[in-house]
């Protein structure tokens, strides 16, 4: 294991179990647990507490890194920089940027997090985007969970990114989002991004109706409305 410690933060994807143990295997040390915990910017904050190192790795509960990732060569965050973010590759649009990547982020900016849609867009100091893939985000893993991330990114992307990303580039990721067709469950994902699109307008003279998007029992209560009560395990 490097000088960082590691947190996998998972809630309910069928496939935590197998990524956790996968992520510990090519780290090559311990990987903390935090599962389960309601509300996302309180699950963020949490992963604070239990490291006990500044720096450290933290990936969601759906990502599946890349077994060939060296932590050796990972350099730690220059001062001023609170987060750095590897790519991952999306399995069902093709696309590859920092949605649901590896990151390296430090204890004291979750600590510090300000307000917003895209929680970890509100970390304090510059976060950098890695240009090396480091893994594959597989939330892909029962039709909600392809709907869920669909429709919280696009909705996200037509709000506006809160990460500085040009227009251009979000509604071209949106665009890709909604033509998703490869991999398990594409067709949700799809959906999510349609409908996440439609969300947004909607909700631009609603601005609080965006915490909805971290609300898991919201989610899943607009997922079943929308398109029954599909298994979560797919």
């Amino acid at each position: 294991m490097t000088g960082f410690d590691a947190v996998f933060l998972s809630y309910d994807e069928p496939m935590a179990n197998s990524l956790h143990s996968r992520l510990q295997r090519t780290l090559g040390g311990t990987v903390k647990r935090l599962h389960g915990v309601h509300g996302m910017r309180r699950a963020y904050r949490l992963c604070a507490e239990v490291v006990e190192r500044e720096q450290f790795f933290l990936a969601d509960g759906d990502f599946a890194i890349d077994t060939d990732f060296n932590p050796a060569t990972v350099e730690p965050l220059e001062e001023g920089v609170s987060m750095r973010v590897w790519r991952a590759v999306n399995p069902v649009n093709g696309l590859t940027y920092g949605y649901g990547g590896l990151k390296l982020i430090r204890r004291s900016a979750l600590r510090e997090m300000g307000e917003a849609v895209d929680v970890l867009a509100a970390l304090p100091g510059r976060i950098e985007f890695a240009q090396h893939t480091a893994g594959i985000t597989r939330f892909n893993q029962s039709p909600f969970h392809a709907w869920k991330a669909g429709f919280r990114e696009c909705a996200m992307l037509a709000r506006g990114s809160e990460y500085g990303m040009a227009d251009d580039d979000a509604h071209q990721r949106v665009d890709a989002w909604m033509l998703s067709r490869s991999g398990e469950f594409a067709t949700y994902a799809a959906a999510g991004a349609r409908e996440g699109v439609s969300f947004a307008r909607q909700a631009v003279c609603e601005p609080q109706q965006f915490d909805h998007l971290n609300d898991p029992t919201w989610l899943r209560e607009r997922f079943t409305a929308a398109h029954g009560d599909q298994a979560v395990s797919g």
